[in-house]
């Protein structure tokens, strides 16, 4: 175990850094100051951070800076947002409707809480991506989305790792002053739960940190639960570990590896 902590600090000293904020959809959130602002970006930011990094990033630049006039509180609350085609593409299998069903939601939730900590405090950190979840159907006439992951189990299908919302809690709540931001106080780092992408499964398997084949919120439990033995305030600290090695490539992993025998 302590072989473990060892090499996983010594690959989170690296890759948690200033450096790794422009090329990453965290800078969008950085690139503001108000706390409105800062949630907005986070949440929509999370949502479309999957596929090519470079593609990411110019989709995040139309959404946050053409769209939604680098101001993205003031866009939500007044509701121009009803004037988008739907059709327009914003990133990938995200278009205006979907970008509008999450503003509707965001314009719902800030007439009735000041911050949209509101929804994650007092409860686990997967009941609070639920009120999320919730909070944007009533405002969408009970419709859900895809783009907000379920952490319940639905029809069959275990319940998702959540990993774009996890990973959202993980910029809002971790109060680190290098990468994320911290923003809110009632969620403690040591409530959140690991964003697991495939080069955090893939990383985490190779290390034998977790056997389990599945990407679920099982997973990610089992996973979270392996690291807060390692740090239990800041567990998720080593996702900047586990998916800079994974994203770098095998021979990092190999390196890994061998540093934890």
């Amino acid at each position: 175990m302590e072989h473990l902590r060892a090499a996983l600090d010594d690959k989170l000293v690296r890759y948690n850094c200033k450096e790794f904020i422009g090329n990453d959809p965290i800078s969008f959130p950085h690139s503001f100051t108000r706390r409105e602002d800062i949630e907005i970006a986070a949440l929509l930011a999370s949502v479309i951070a999957w596929g090519n990094r470079k593609m990411i990033l110019a989709s995040g630049k139309k959404m946050f800076y053409d769209i939604m006039h680098s101001a993205p509180y003031d866009y939500v609350m007044s509701g121009e947002w009803e004037q988008l085609d739907d059709s327009l593409n914003i990133h990938r299998t995200f278009f205006a409707s979907d970008f509008k069903y999450i503003c509707r939601g965001l314009k719902s939730i800030y007439s009735k809480y000041s911050t949209m900590e509101a929804l994650f405090l007092g409860c686990s950190v997967w009941d609070g991506i639920g009120n999320l979840r919730r909070e944007m159907a009533d405002a969408n006439g009970g419709a859900t989305t895809k783009h907000i992951s379920n952490p319940v189990p639905q029809k069959g299908k275990p319940a998702s790792a959540c990993k774009r919302m996890n990973m959202m809690l993980r910029w809002l709540c971790r109060k680190d002053g290098i990468v994320d931001l911290g923003i809110w106080d009632g969620v403690s780092a040591a409530e959140l739960m690991i964003p697991l992408d495939v080069h955090v499964a893939r990383t985490a398997r190779l290390l034998g940190i977790v056997n389990r084949k599945q990407n679920d919120r099982k997973t990610v439990e089992l996973l979270t639960a392996q690291l807060r033995k390692l740090s239990p305030d800041d567990p998720v600290k080593y996702d900047f570990a586990l998916f800079g090695v994974g994203e770098a490539g095998d021979s990092f992993i190999n390196e890994m590896i061998h540093n934890t025998k």
